[in-house]
């Protein structure tokens, strides 16, 4: 008979925590070493005690028992144990933890490259973007495209937020609700990988409670997969821009894409050029307040 998965995991956690522990030094946690050890790193009541959580609590964990820690105790034992962000990931698999927190995701600096990649494929919009459409790198021209999401404090680019917060006026979807319904139900599918996730359900509260139609839309429990799509943009000027947009998983973050829309048609591709040259020139503020479509009051 094959071994129980959850007993499997469990028995990992407690072997990766357990050796985690051991390479912490007393001297790395700030802790005398005594002449009386003989623990290699250090103790579970030592782990326990930095993390501020019960002895007995953590030797179950390392046990193997079937308890079930909050993301907010993990998060406390890869402080103390010092683990980097594939370890901490790691933790959160084996503890049966669907995703590492996002708002620590976000919190981190990009790997420059990154930014250097998405800037080369100028003119065409690009950017990064978690499961949860929180941007985390754009490049000119994707900035040219949705000027308003540019504008916005880093922490507060979410594209399905703006999307349903922002004025008429604003907003760049050509088909709004086809495209909005199939983002939810996006979020719907990504949603369900992340049960129990306080990040992921906060932020859903959050913006039922801020747009009723974002709460009717994901009351129906529709569900869809990542596609590579045809989508149309409004221009500021009210120009219609075809694109197809692909998404690429990012190796180093799994919880993240980069987008790459490409134009669908010659106009579209003369249409992106010019707008970028505008957007270098005037900068987002500046461009929004000359459209012939978003620098009109709204209607």
């Amino acid at each position: 008979m094959p071994d129980d998965p959850k007993a499997q995991r469990r028995s990992e956690l407690g072997a990766f925590l357990r050796l985690r522990r051991e390479r912490i030094t007393p001297e790395d946690a700030g802790i005398s070493r005594g002449t009386r050890r003989r623990t290699p790193g250090l103790r579970r009541e030592e782990v326990a005690q930095l993390s501020g959580i019960g002895v007995a609590w953590y030797t179950w964990l390392e046990q193997g028992r079937e308890i079930n820690p909050s993301v907010q105790v993990l998060d406390a034992i890869a402080r103390t144990l010092r683990l980097d962000r594939t370890e901490r990931d790691h933790l959160y698999r084996l503890a049966d933890i669907p995703s590492v927190p996002l708002d620590a995701s976000r919190s981190r600096d990009r790997p420059p490259e990154q930014q250097t990649i998405l800037d080369a494929l100028t003119p065409l919009p690009a950017s990064i973007v978690t499961a949860r459409y929180d941007v985390l790198a754009f490049n000119d021209a994707y900035a040219a495209l949705d000027p308003g999401l540019a504008l916005l404090p880093p922490a507060d680019r979410n594209v399905l937020w703006h999307l349903f917060t922002a004025e008429e006026h604003l907003q760049p979807l050509v088909e709004w609700e086809r495209e909005i319904s199939f983002m939810v139900a996006q979020l719907r599918t990504e949603s369900g990988r992340r049960l129990g996730d306080p990040h992921w359900t906060g932020f859903i509260r959050r913006l039922s409670e801020a747009s009723g139609r974002f709460a009717e839309i994901w009351a129906r429990h529709e569900v869809a997969s990542s596609v590579t799509r045809r989508k149309s943009f409004w221009t500021v000027d009210g120009d219609e821009l075809s694109v197809i947009a692909t998404g690429f998983a990012m190796a180093s973050d799994p919880d993240t894409k980069m987008w790459i829309y490409t134009p669908d048609d010659p106009e579209t591709e003369r249409l992106l050029g010019r707008l970028v040259g505008r957007y270098r020139e005037l900068g987002p503020a500046e461009l929004l307040k000359q459209g012939a479509r978003t620098g009109a009051a709204p209607l």
